[in-house]
């Protein structure tokens, strides 16, 4: 199937998870609302998006969902839309969160994780790659030395750009999942086949995909990212932002303040 580039002006944002690693200094709070730099995450996500031309998001939300609905009601997103979509089976893994808005999105979207910050240049580029209508990008980092807490990241493992293999417990990889993707519509149909029980993850259904060769990767080059999961990434995070993201407005109205 031809691959094309479609104008991608439609976000799903997965924040519905609990956030047990980093509960410990979240004081209550979801995840997502989880202040870096004094602004919650979620809006770090948002920014980015904006900036690089998202003007409709969709959100995924579970634990606490009344306080992410609450903190969206209160503010004033100019120029886009969010839609808040609730997942009552929060507790299972990430990819039940992503079905729960499949009658949402039926053009091709991106599809972030709450919890990882990225440069708006990042998140442009990878909307503009062309894009089978049956397949999903990924957008990866081969700089596995300079990731912080490898232990944790997703490893995935390409041959040329495509990805064969992904998951965290991978012996042989060759760069690391950002979770960034360029999705077309077909990826909810492989997270149904692969739910069993009940349960099924993100990482189940892009295996499926990399069975398929539909799995293919964008590698962000020098670009900055980071995973925001625990109180020691959370300390990380705030000591680089300034020097690695500052591209996002957050950025800068920090530094001018």
């Amino acid at each position: 199937m031809k691959n094309t580039i479609t104008p991608v002006n439609e976000c799903l944002i997965l924040a519905a998870g609990k956030g047990s690693r980093i509960a410990s200094v979240s004081g209550g709070a979801p995840k997502p609302l989880v202040p870096l730099r004094g602004i919650p995450l979620l809006e770090h996500i948002i920014t980015s998006c904006r900036e690089a031309g998202i003007t409709r998001f969709v959100i995924v939300v579970g634990y606490r969902a009344d306080l992410i609905r609450r903190w969206v009601a209160e503010r004033s997103f100019e120029g886009i839309s969010v839609n808040l979509v609730e997942n009552p089976d929060y507790h299972k893994a990430n990819g039940v969160s992503a079905l729960a808005a499949k009658g949402e999105l039926h053009d091709q979207f991106l599809l972030l994780m709450s919890d990882h910050i990225f440069e708006s240049r990042t998140a442009k580029a990878l909307a503009q790659r062309p894009l089978a209508a049956d397949e999903v990008i990924l957008a990866v980092d081969r700089n596995v030395d300079g990731v912080f807490d490898l232990d944790d990241a997703t490893k995935v493992k390409c041959e040329a750009d495509h990805i064969v293999d992904i998951g965290k417990d991978l012996t042989h990889y060759d760069a690391l999942d950002t979770g960034m993707f360029l999705c077309s519509p077909a990826l909810f149909q492989r997270l149904e086949s692969e739910k069993r029980a009940g349960n099924c993850s993100l990482s189940d259904g892009m295996r499926q995909l990399a069975r398929e060769q539909k799995l293919r990767a964008f590698d962000i080059g020098d670009a900055h990212w980071q995973d925001v999961d625990s109180p020691e990434a959370l300390a990380y995070a705030e000591a680089i932002f300034e020097m690695d993201f500052c591209d996002n407005s957050v950025a800068e109205s920090l530094v001018n303040a």
